[in-house]
């Protein structure tokens, strides 16, 4: 007696297929088969599908009435062998094709169905169905022709045992035979649904075993796409319909689950999950019954297996498998990102996507990973007094204050018109402090730094005229130019302190000039400066405006120990045009080119190559694989559209809105085009950088594809966010060190970190920044994601790929204040990053940057009587949220106290 050569088992003289793993024996006589299933068991409508029977070749050769007969040539091409089966479509003939020299099978439709346009279109649709899909596990359709007025398709020629035909034979597979057959058929499925094919009438009829025990997928004669239509009929075998085919519900990827499902239920237990006699009856079984587990019915089955069947048989489709490739993952050895890589070939997104398995925590790791961040931030908060501006120097009056105010210095100094259009926004009063912190020990300067206020000012400016920015979406210092007379813009700081002022006088004057010298007493005390500790210098700095006088006073910056104040002022007609308070940090911009340290250009220059080669990357790398279809299109352009979106939002957000329609319509049209072009630079960066990544470690973009398929609840999502948050906690918490150390340790050229003014602000000011976030997290992060995985190609090991790119990290802080506190934290900084990015890959390094980025955004220490407290408790609560989703994600659906019932 024979044995199997695939599994041992003793095969019977008589028998074709081996009665253990069921294959096909090469080297027993064996009678060929074609491609399609026999008719269906159960009951049927008159519009459920109906498919070509499978049959054998008549060993006495008696075609029985068959229209061709054995050695008959058709279409010139091909030679007829045999009648292989007959069905309600028509006849299924065994043939060679004499070009290719190769055998086919051919798929007559029936004379009796030719005249329907019905049966016609769907005949051809078969054709244009199957041949959108090449894979391994699906039989290939050729071509289609016409003989005698008949149409018939050629097809791959099958030869083995249709799945229906094994089971009634031997009752069940083996669960390893059952595994592969598992896997091949997810595999054939999901390449039918990536190319958007939903097949609608799978059943074990219609999966072939061929001669090397594969699983081939065929007949698509119900196949359809739902972008060409049709796919609400109500068609399919009753037996292995979906809930939602039977009420004439669009077909989707998640209906072939259902039916998948059904197969690999009788694949494992030899019984099908339901049963009925009627149309009516099955029915009622498919959308109310529930079916037994299959391990309860074979104590063979695994309970992974067992769940990932019950899941494809849900009856709402959002509660089965996302795709088959999910479906293949939660199954034994199913690993089909390997399986692609182990083959060369470039796993697809949606491979990426449904690998990794569920990625879940462990209860105790998912606390653990919140314990830490809650240490972190609770570390960052306690730190912040001695890190941040506002903890030196409270700040106390809200932006509206301070407005205010700067419109009661306008009218004490006698400008009371009423202007048609005002702006004012907060900045940071940078170079006082920078100049203390270069000329004094910091544990000097920071502790009498609150006298002076905070380092902020709020620079206001108002026009007779409407002010229509040219090259900004907001009214800027510059834009648009203080060019009307009328103008006004001022400075005044933290504490309401005028600081400086500009106001155009008329274009055209026939007063005559003032006479007298002016009283200087009122623009003093509203700068808050005493004129008895200054002395009147001969003018040096002139101001813009026009002018018939000008004075100059020397003096102590009372706020600035040591500083020398130069007070400047001037008059048109006796009215003053001009004011400034300045320090020996003010330079005459205008005469001098600008400094710049060598630190500066080394960290410029490295971010300037990182920009340059970023472009020219996306640009070149990011085209091709676009004009070669090999890139993840849909997940790029979900991504360049976010950005688009986010643009025009920021724009309508923060952009000074004015009544001049044409100056809106400019306005909108500068911006939706800096944001196309944003969106398209994304794009191609994105495309650039994904196919490589996903072609060599694909494991780091598993989360981040899942992402971009919302798959917001997943619990590898849940768990990459947990991990960058964290991180970017960690990343925070030494930024915050290494500010707060000037406070305790003498230091200099260490300031503290500052706020975010626009933050500050609140409003739409407040918005705008958290729309500004998307590009400022993306962008970088997928030029650092890709300079990674480029020097990891160089260099040929994660290892010192991850080395370079810390140290190209650590090469940005050249330019600090103080290398000697920044350049240790940097290389901490660029470690950490590079050793999340082989670790956890690229959802972990933006979700990191993305806390750190809401960290830096909240406005702290604060006070609930702090005008800013609301954006501080909106950064916290956004920050916690965050935290939190993540860690209830991570979990997967399990409870979250579970380990405490293991201890």
């Amino acid at each position: 007696m024979a044995r199997c050569p695939h599994c041992g088992t003793e095969i019977p003289a008589e028998s074709r297929f081996c009665p253990g793993c069921g294959a096909a024996q090469s080297s027993v006589s064996q009678a060929p088969t074609a491609v399609g299933p026999p008719p269906s068991s159960g009951g049927s409508r008159p519009r459920s599908g109906t498919a070509t029977p499978i049959g054998r070749l008549d060993s006495s050769g008696s075609f029985g009435g068959a229209a061709f007969q054995p050695g008959e040539v058709l279409a010139g091409r091909y030679r007829v062998i045999g009648l292989l089966g007959r069905g309600g479509m028509g006849e299924v003939y065994r043939a060679d094709d004499l070009q290719l020299s190769q055998p086919v099978a051919l798929k007559f439709l029936g004379r009796a169905l030719a005249d329907r346009p019905d049966m016609l279109e769907r005949f051809r649709g078969e054709v244009r169905n199957a041949r959108q899909v090449s894979h391994p596990n699906i039989c290939r359709v050729y071509d289609i022709g016409e003989v005698g007025g008949q149409l018939f398709l050629s097809m791959e020629y099958v030869d083995g045992e249709d799945l229906a035909t094994l089971l009634k034979r031997i009752g069940r597979l083996p669960r390893a035979k059952a595994d592969q057959v598992a896997r091949q058929l997810c595999a054939g499925l999901a390449a039918a649904h990536d190319r958007g094919v939903i097949h609608r009438d799978l059943k074990p009829s219609n999966v072939m075993i061929d001669g090397e025990g594969r699983a081939r997928i065929t007949d698509f004669g119900l196949a359809v796409r739902p972008q060409d239509g049709g796919a609400t009929e109500v068609v399919g075998t009753p037996a292995y319909m979906a809930p939602e085919q039977f009420d004439g519900r669009p077909a989707t990827p998640q209906t072939d689950l259902y039916s998948l499902g059904l197969i690999l239920y009788e694949t494992y237990t030899g019984r099908r999950a339901l049963d009925a006699t009627t149309w009516d009856g099955w029915k009622s079984q498919h959308s109310q019954v529930e079916p037994a587990s299959p391990e309860k019915i074979e104590r063979d089955v695994d309970e992974p297996v067992a769940r990932a069947i019950l899941r494809c048989l849900e009856k709402d489709p959002a509660k089965r498998p996302r795709s088959a490739l999910g479906l293949a993952a939660s199954l034994p050895g199913g690993d089909p990102v390997a399986a692609a890589l182990a083959a060369g070939e470039t796993p697809s997104p949606q491979m990426v996507a449904d690998s990794g398995g569920e990625g879940a925590l462990e209860a105790r790791a998912a606390w653990a990973w919140l314990a830490g961040f809650a240490v972190l931030f609770a570390a960052m908060l306690a730190i912040a007094p001695a890190a941040n501006d506002l903890g030196l120097a409270p700040f106390t009056n809200s932006p509206e204050v301070l407005e205010a105010r700067a419109r009661e210095i306008l009218a004490r100094i006698g400008y009371t018109t009423t202007p048609r259009d005002h702006f004012s926004w907060l900045g940071r009063d940078y170079e006082p402090m920078r100049w203390r912190a270069r000329n004094e020990l910091s544990t000097h300067w920071r502790r009498d730094f609150e006298a002076a206020g905070p380092p902020l000012v709020l620079t206001y400016r108002q026009s007779p005229r409407l002010m229509l920015p040219a090259a900004n979406p907001t009214v800027t210092g510059e834009d648009p130019p203080q060019s009307i007379s009328g103008m006004v813009g001022m400075a005044v700081d933290a504490k309401g302190r005028l600081r400086g002022l500009t106001i155009m006088p008329p274009q055209l004057d026939s007063s005559s000039a003032g006479t007298g010298t002016p009283g200087v007493g009122e623009l003093f005390a509203l700068a808050g400066l005493d004129t008895a500790t200054f002395r009147e210098v001969s003018p040096v700095w002139v101001p813009l405006p026009a002018f018939d006088l000008r004075r100059e006073w020397v003096g102590p910056y009372p706020w600035v120990p040591g500083a020398t104040a130069r007070v400047t002022a001037a008059w048109w007609r006796g009215r003053p045009v001009s004011f400034s308070v300045r320090g020996p940090w003010d330079r005459p911009l205008r005469m001098e080119a600008a400094r710049v340290s060598i630190g500066s250009m080394l960290s410029g220059g490295i971010v300037l190559l990182l920009i340059t080669v970023t472009i020219v990357f996306a640009s070149v790398i990011g085209r091709r694989r676009l004009a070669g279809g090999r890139g993840d299109w849909r997940g790029g352009a979900r991504l360049g559209g976010f950005m688009l979106v986010c643009r025009m939002l920021h724009w309508a957000a923060v952009a000074h809105h004015t009544p001049e329609l044409q100056h809106e319509f400019d306005g909108f049209a500068i911006a939706a085009g800096l944001g196309l072009v944003q969106a398209w630079f994304v794009f191609l960066l994105y495309l650039a950088v994904e196919p490589l990544v996903r072609r060599h470690t694909p494991e780091l973009m598993i989360g981040w594809a899942r992402v971009l398929q919302g798959r917001f609840r997943d619990a590898r999502v849940g768990r990459d966010v947990l991990v960058g948050v964290v991180f970017g906690g960690i990343g925070m918490l030494a930024l915050a060190v290494v500010n707060a150390l000037p406070s305790w340790i003498a230091f200099h050229g260490q300031t503290p970190i500052p706020p975010n003014p626009a933050v500050l602000a609140g409003g739409r000011m407040l918005l705008g920044t958290l729309l500004d976030l998307p590009g400022e997290i993306l962008i970088p992060a997928f030029a650092v994601f890709g300079s990674w995985f480029l020097l990891r190609l160089l260099f040929r090991h994660p290892l010192p790929a991850a080395i370079a790119l810390a140290v190209f990290i650590t090469l940005r802080a050249l330019g600090g204040e103080n290398p000697v506190l920044e350049l240790p934290n940097a290389m901490i900084y660029g470690v950490m990053t590079a050793w999340l990015i082989t670790r956890y890959g690229l959802l972990a390094l933006i979700a990191s940057w993305l806390a750190r980025g809401l960290l830096q955004l909240t406005p702290l220490p604060f006070s609930s009587s702090s005008p800013y407290a609301f954006q501080a408790v909106l950064g916290i609560v956004v920050i916690l949220a965050l935290a939190l989703w993540a860690f209830r994600t991570s979990l997967g659906g399990r409870p979250v106290f579970a380990f405490t019932l293991d201890d």
